[in-house]
């Protein structure tokens, strides 16, 4: 059975978001704010906390920080909560956050991205061990313009509401 077996609302940008990090950032209705340095094998990195307006998204519970570099300010570390599939998390007073390594980054057409992400077990809130590495092959980017025509919902198409 070929079905997808996933929540396609939660999982089908997901990874375009992380990739995307920190460009993905900039929406109206994002709230920053610096929060405490975090240290990972001798390395100073200085964090931005990222939240949402109440509505703003489809997890508008959910929180980031962004870490960067303290002396390239290049982005180093992602810590973020998922509140999509429990709402209680939006109240809870200490989130517990998931962590992703940003450690390998190439220059593609002048714009400088990922080409891995790592993840890494949580302990007492920090990362721990690493988990697991995605890699972004083929990266092409392009200033033309997409035909609106490539989004249709073809005859047969199963949609999903939010």
């Amino acid at each position: 059975d070929s079905t997808y077996k996933g929540n396609p609302i939660f999982y089908h940008n997901l990874m375009f978001y992380f990739y995307a990090m920190p460009f993905v950032l900039a929406d109206e209705g994002i709230n920053y704010k610096a929060v405490k340095d975090f240290e990972f094998d001798g390395k100073i990195n200085k964090g931005i906390s990222i939240t949402y307006n109440s509505g703003v998204g489809v997890s508008s519970g959910d929180e980031y920080i962004l870490y960067y570099d303290s002396e390239t300010y290049q982005m180093t570390w992602l810590a973020y909560t998922v509140t999509y599939f429990d709402s209680e998390k939006e109240t809870e007073k200490e989130p517990t956050y998931g962590w992703i390594r940003y450690d390998d980054w190439k220059n593609i057409d002048d714009l400088v991205l990922p080409h891995s992400l790592s993840w890494y077990k949580t302990e007492d809130n920090k990362p721990s061990e690493f988990r697991s590495k995605r890699y972004f092959e083929k990266i092409r980017l392009s200033e033309k313009v997409i035909d609106d025509s490539i989004f249709e919902i073809t005859e047969n198409a199963i949609t999903v509401e939010e």
